[in-house]
């Protein structure tokens, strides 16, 4: 997990990158496992993934993704049930835009990741 790095957002606020999840239910040599809970109207702090990594979606909600580079924003609904797999690298901050509490489980590669550098 890396250590935060000051920098600033696409309005120039300093900021510092926070973890990927809130808390880590299982690790490994292989795995890390984080619990995201987002009730809605709030985020995930500004954070980047250093692992390729999997999304399940555990309780749906409508999200925003935010890029630190700016742009559009990407707007998602997870469902129940879902998976998405992403590749690390881009600095974001996801915020849950809906009016139900989102919750996931995100597990970090680290066989792909920090463990295979």
């Amino acid at each position: 997990m890396s250590a935060s790095k000051p920098m600033a957002d696409p309005d120039g606020n300093r900021i510092a990158l926070g973890p990927v999840g809130q808390e880590v239910v299982f690790e490994n040599d292989e795995v890390r496992v984080w619990e995201i809970t987002l009730e809605p109207g709030a985020r995930q702090t500004w954070h980047q993934h250093e692992n390729p990594y999997l999304v399940i979606a555990l309780e749906a909600a409508d999200n925003r993704i935010d890029s630190i580079a700016g742009g559009e924003p990407r707007l998602v609904h997870e469902e129940v049930g879902g998976v998405v797999y992403r590749e690390p690298g881009e600095i974001h901050m996801l915020t849950n835009r809906g009016t139900t509490r989102y919750r996931s489980r995100l597990v970090e590669l680290k066989c792909l990741g920090e463990n295979n550098q």
